[in-house]
C-alpha cells in the first residue's frame, strides 16, 4: 500500500486510511457513531486511543468523517464513502448455495422476459435485504424476429413477439369468435412481412399491407388492426420490476416513516426509474454515493447498477438501493453474478 492516497487535493496517511477504514466496517455493522476507545479496543492499529482520536479530529477537517450533534463520535461522510469504495473494499466471492440458488431459478423454463427480470429482483432483494430494481431493454427499439398468435379462450387471444436478441413479450388481446387457423394464416403472414422490421417502425401502414395479403379474412383483419395498433403502442419504454420496497422500514436510517415514503414514493414513479437507469454507466459497475446520484430524494443512499446483455448488446440494467452503510463487497458481487447469469440467460432465449 502507498504511504499515502490523494483525492483531490486532500492527502491521507497510510494510518488514517486504516483508521477509516476501521469506522467505516464498524459503521456498517451496528449503525452507531464510533469513538476512537471502539477503535483501539476492536481493531489491532498498534496505536492509543489518544492517536486514533487526533487522527479522527484531522480525518474530519479533510471532510471524510462528520460528527453528528448528539454524539462525540463519528460517522463517514460521502467522501469518507467514496474512498472506502475506491480503495478499501474487497469484493465477496458469492457462496456456492447462493450460486445454486440464482442459476435454478433464473435458467428455469422461464422466457418471458417480465417473469425473468422480475424473478432476478426478488433474488437480488431477498440476497441483499435491500432494494432491488431491474430493468428491461426497450422493446420497441429491437427487430421483430418471431411472432405468433394463440387463441386462449373465446374471448382472448396472445400475441407473442420475441425481437431478434431473444426477449419474448406477451399482450393479452381482446378478440373474440376466431379460429386458430386463421390466426396460424394472420401470423405467418405479418411476420413474412415484418420479419426484421424494427418493432417501434411497424406502423398503421405496415400493417395494411398485410390486409391485402388476406383479402379471405377481411372483416377479422379490419377488427385486428386497431388492437396490434394499440398493443405496439404499449411497448414503447423500458420496464422495470422493483423489489423490497417494504425492506425499506427496517432499516435503521429509513425507520423515519416521513423519509421512507419519500423514497418509496421516489421509486413507485416509472418516470424517476427511467432517470436512474439512464443516468447508470453503460459498460461498467458503478457505485454512487448520496449527492454523486444526482436525485435529491436520494440523497441519503447509494446505488450500485451493473449492466447485462441482452445477445451482446448491453441494454438491460441490475440495480440495489440502500443506505450508504451498506456492505458494499457483499452487494457488488451479487449484483455481478445476477447481472452475469441475466446476459448468459437472456442470449439463450427462443421461442
Amino acid at each position: 500500500m502507498m504511504s499515502a492516497n490523494k483525492v483531490g487535493e486532500r492527502m491521507i496517511s497510510e494510518r488514517q486510511l486504516r483508521i477509516l477504514e476501521a469506522i467505516i466496517s464498524d459503521f456498517i455493522d451496528t449503525a452507531q457513531p464510533v469513538g476512537s476507545r471502539t477503535i483501539s479496543k476492536k481493531y489491532p492499529l498498534g496505536i492509543s486511543s489518544a492517536t486514533i482520536r487526533n487522527e479522527m479530529a484531522d480525518l474530519e477537517e479533510l471532510g471524510y468523517l462528520q460528527q453528528p450533534h448528539t454524539s462525540a463520535g463519528r460517522i463517514p461522510s460521502d467522501l469518507g464513502y467514496r474512498l472506502y469504495v475506491d480503495s478499501l473494499v474487497n469484493v465477496h466471492t458469492i457462496g456456492y448455495e447462493e450460486k445454486e440458488v440464482i442459476q435454478s431459478l433464473l435458467r428455469s423454463r422461464i422466457i418471458e422476459a417480465n417473469d425473468l427480470a422480475k424473478q432476478a429482483a426478488k433474488l437480488l432483494a431477498e440476497f441483499t435485504g435491500l432494494v432491488a430494481i431491474v430493468a428491461i431493454p426497450k422493446f420497441n427499439k429491437c427487430k421483430l424476429g418471431n411472432l405468433k398468435l394463440v387463441k386462449v379462450s373465446d374471448s382472448r387471444v396472445l400475441l407473442i413477439m420475441v425481437t431478434d436478441t431473444g426477449i419474448v413479450k406477451n399482450i393479452q388481446l381482446g378478440i373474440s369468435n376466431t379460429d386458430q387457423f386463421i390466426l396460424d394464416r394472420v401470423s405467418d403472414t405479418m411476420l413474412n412481412h415484418l420479419s426484421g422490421e424494427t418493432i417501434e417502425n411497424i406502423d398503421m401502414r405496415s400493417i395494411l399491407k398485410i390486409k391485402d395479403k388476406l383479402l379471405n379474412y377481411g372483416d377479422f383483419v379490419d377488427y385486428l388492426i386497431p388492437i396490434l395498433r394499440d398493443a405496439l403502442k404499449s411497448l414503447n419504454g423500458t420496464e422495470h420490476h422493483t423489489e423490497g420496497l417494504s425492506q425499506l422500514l427496517t432499516i435503521q436510517e429509513f425507520s423515519n416513516p416521513e423519509k421512507a415514503r419519500a423514497i418509496f414514493d421516489f421509486l413507485k414513479n416509472p418516470e424517476n426509474l427511467e432517470k436512474l437507469v439512464e443516468g447508470s454507466p453503460v459498460n461498467q459497475l458503478s457505485i454512487k454515493i448520496g449527492s454523486e446520484i444526482g436525485l435529491d430524494a436520494l440523497d441519503e443512499c447509494s446505488v450500485i447498477t451493473s449492466a447485462y446483455k441482452v445477445d451482446g448488446k448491453t441494454d438491460g440494467r441490475v440495480i440495489v438501493l440502500g443506505p450508504k452503510r451498506m456492505d458494499y463487497g457483499n452487494v457488488v458481487s451479487i449484483v455481478n453474478y445476477i447481472s452475469n447469469t441475466l446476459s448468459d440467460v437472456f442470449s439463450g432465449i427462443t421461442l
